[in-house]
């Protein structure tokens, strides 16, 4: 992933996933409007707007289903993005 900028492939595995959500949600989260908001909901908005159209762009086929996991696959890359980014701020304290 370090020779070319995100594609839709990558953001349809899980690091891929975290490490997009984790710098657009850090990038925007002090927007104003956005910043009313909790960080984990906001990144986990992030990461549905990543991930249903990563699954749209990547499939043959869209069925029902494949939305709904996009639904709980974006608490967990959300979960996984937030953790990561208070992991490292808790190491450089």
């Amino acid at each position: 992933m370090t020779e070319h900028f995100f594609t839709w492939g990558d953001l349809v595995t899980y690091g891929g996933a975290v490490m997009a959500v984790l710098i657009i949600t850090e990038f925007t989260k002090d927007l104003p409007g956005i910043r009313k908001i909790p960080t984990r909901i906001w990144a986990y908005m992030v990461a549905l707007v990543l991930l249903v159209p990563a699954a749209v762009f990547t499939a043959d086929t869209i069925r029902a289903e494949d939305v709904l996991l996009c639904l709980v696959n974006g608490v967990l890359v959300a979960m996984a993005a937030v953790g990561s980014f208070h992991s490292v701020q808790e190491q450089l304290k």
